[in-house]
């Protein structure tokens, strides 16, 4: 398996159990991305990588990810839309174009998303629940190598995509500066929100 799906499957499987570790009550709780409580982070999470399967499967998708929303089980949903993922890219999705949103991209770029999506919207879900982040240096690594080589200083911003770069030391952990070059700031004690 290429390295990159072989993170992807670890990263799936992580994230997926963050997931199922929020506790009832903790859905309005803010986190580190300002545009989700934990249930709109939920959501975006799953109705996301259903989207990204079912592309990288070759299969057409028509629903808008932005407006999914979860049933009660959003874990199992999360798994197996995961499942999905991983079996597309063990079966060489990264070496082909995939058709996203509006346009054909290659499938390694969207394994490369696939990764900062996850361990970074997975860094944002553990910090807002209070769960351990469980990603390793080579998971985060893998991620953060996609991110530099696709996140343009356009994408940054008030009102854009990802914030500024955080400045952090250089013996930072791969999470931290993965985290950072998204644009938060990697220290959880400078997020107040969890309760």
């Amino acid at each position: 398996m290429p390295a990159d799906a072989a993170n992807l499957a670890t990263v799936i499987d992580k994230t997926t159990a963050l997931v199922a570790g929020v506790q009832p009550g903790q859905g309005a709780l803010p986190t580190p991305c300002p545009d989700y409580d934990v249930a709109a982070l939920t959501d975006h999470l799953v109705g996301w990588l259903r989207m990204f399967a079912v592309r990288a499967a070759g299969l057409d998708f028509h629903d808008d990810p932005n407006s999914y929303r979860c049933g009660v089980d959003p874990a199992a949903e999360f798994a197996a839309a995961g499942a999905q993922a991983v079996t597309a890219f063990q079966g060489g999705a990264a070496d082909r174009p995939l058709r996203m949103a509006s346009s054909e991209l290659p499938g390694s770029m969207v394994l490369g998303m696939m990764l900062i999506e996850y361990v970074g919207h997975g860094w944002d879900l553990a910090i807002a629940t209070g769960q351990p982040v469980p990603y390793t240096e080579p998971e985060a690594q893998a991620a953060l190598d996609a991110a530099r080589g696709m996140l343009a200083p356009a994408y940054r911003g008030p009102g854009k995509t990802f914030g500024y770069e955080v400045d952090v030391s250089a013996d930072a952990s791969a999470v931290d500066r993965l985290v950072a070059f998204i644009g938060r700031n990697p220290d959880p004690r400078s997020f107040s929100g969890r309760s």
